[in-house]
């Protein structure tokens, strides 16, 4: 179809038939001066689908994943959680199967024996019947849900001690996460709150336990910032002696950098506001 101006060539004016009739100006002018509306980004924007092969039945599977680099940090909670502009990565760390139902936080997805698939196919694959949407954008419930699968198959397979701690805090994380970002019923914050306090009593127990039975790094953690994210959790469901020791061989330690020192001091700072409190 011809444009409404053409035929202005033959007069010269053959930028002018190019243009559009109802063309809004402002973008006009933006375009002319070389500055491109901003588009402001959604949540599906930070992500892709990334493919994965499981370890327990070989079955290669999509799931949504953040895109390296795209989400911008903006800070973190004293037990470390972070916490990111745009988008809760959180959400999407844990990896389910949709065939078998084996599932895994992306750390120790591929870390299973022989012995441990075999295990997991005996008490999860042969019972899951689920159909899961593993594609587009998770809900905190969605991501809950398969953290929790990951917790059930860290435990049926036998997990190291800290795989199953690392897991419930995640979980813990995302339920503290939802009381903030979503709006909830009556009641639902603090049924929330409650469960957020029972997965950080088992991830206090299991790295404490961790702590004394296994090598460092422990989940990509060294001693000392081990012993602040865990005094905090300590901190957190009430434990305060037990914190307040473990913080204090932070603060002593000659080991420790000087920022993980004041790390240290700000959650003993806390401790004692706590206690001060109770």
């Amino acid at each position: 179809m011809s444009g409404l101006l053409s035929g202005l060539e033959a007069l010269g004016l053959g930028g002018v038939s190019k243009m559009e009739v109802f063309e809004d100006v402002e973008t006009k002018e933006k375009k002319e001066a070389g500055v491109e509306e901003k588009h402001e980004k959604t949540e599906s924007d930070y992500l892709f689908e990334k493919t994965h092969t499981c370890p327990v039945c070989d079955e290669e599977f999509k799931c949504s994943a953040v895109r390296t680099g795209k989400a911008k940090l903006v800070g973190t909670d004293s037990d470390l959680r972070p916490k990111y502009l745009g988008i809760d990565p959180l959400k999407y760390d844990a990896l389910v199967c949709p065939r078998c139902g084996y599932a895994a936080v992306n750390r120790f997805f591929n870390a299973i024996t022989t012995p441990q698939a075999k295990l997991v196919m005996e008490q999860i694959s042969k019972r899951f019947n689920a159909t899961l949407k593993l594609d587009g954008v998770f809900s905190y419930d969605d991501a809950i849900l398969f953290h929790r699968l990951a917790l059930a198959s860290a435990v049926v397979k036998r997990g190291k001690l800290s795989e199953r701690a690392y897991t419930c805090l995640k979980t813990a994380w995302l339920l503290r996460a939802k009381q903030e970002e979503e709006e909830t019923k009556p009641g639902e914050k603090e049924a929330l709150h409650a469960q957020e306090l029972e997965f950080l009593k088992n991830a206090y127990e299991g790295f404490v336990e961790a702590m004394s039975k296994e090598n460092y790094p422990i989940c990509g953690m060294d001693e000392m910032t081990l012993y602040c994210m865990v005094a905090d959790i300590g901190r957190r469901i009430g434990h305060y002696e037990e914190a307040g020791r473990m913080i204090s061989k932070v603060i002593i330690s000659r080991n420790a950098a000087e920022r993980i020192k004041n790390k240290a001091r700000e959650i003993k700072e806390l401790i004692v506001e706590d206690m001060q409190n109770k």
